[in-house]
């Protein structure tokens, strides 16, 4: 069974809040033990490589916005087109073209994360900025 409605809108704004709050707790708190996060030119990554990534990012970013463009709820889960802006700590801005899809459980908790971007919008936030993948 899946979620219903009302719980995939409240677990998709509580995510993009946090995001954007730089509230790293509360997103991990969104995501299952066994959550599985993919996103374009990437592999799989489990709950705490992803939350590597997002920490990453609140680290690296002064503040964040998201524009939505456009969100489609499915049977336990949603489509989201948005476009997120951020300033980065080293005075660099982006604005990423970014379509998700997430999967969010009975519980209220999201299992899966579907990302699909164009990776080389994110490069102004790497100049001079150790990247999860360095740092570990």
């Amino acid at each position: 069974m899946a979620a219903d409605s009302k719980v995939v809108t409240d677990v998709a704004n509580r995510l993009f809040d946090a995001i954007e709050k730089g509230d790293a707790a509360t997103v991990g708190q969104l995501w299952s033990d066994d959550v599985v996060v993919w996103k374009v030119a990437d592999r799989d990554r489990d709950k705490d490589r992803a939350l590597r990534i997002i920490t990453w990012f609140l680290d690296t970013t002064t503040d964040r916005r998201y524009e939505i463009l456009e969100r489609k709820l499915f049977d336990g889960g949603f489509v989201q087109q948005h476009v997120l802006h951020a300033n980065g700590r080293n005075g660099a801005t982006i604005a990423m073209r970014v379509c998700i899809v997430i999967k969010v459980d009975t519980d209220g908790l999201i299992r899966r994360i579907d990302e699909y971007f164009d990776p080389a919008q994110i490069a102004p936030l790497l100049d001079a900025t150790p990247t999860p993948e360095r740092a570990t």
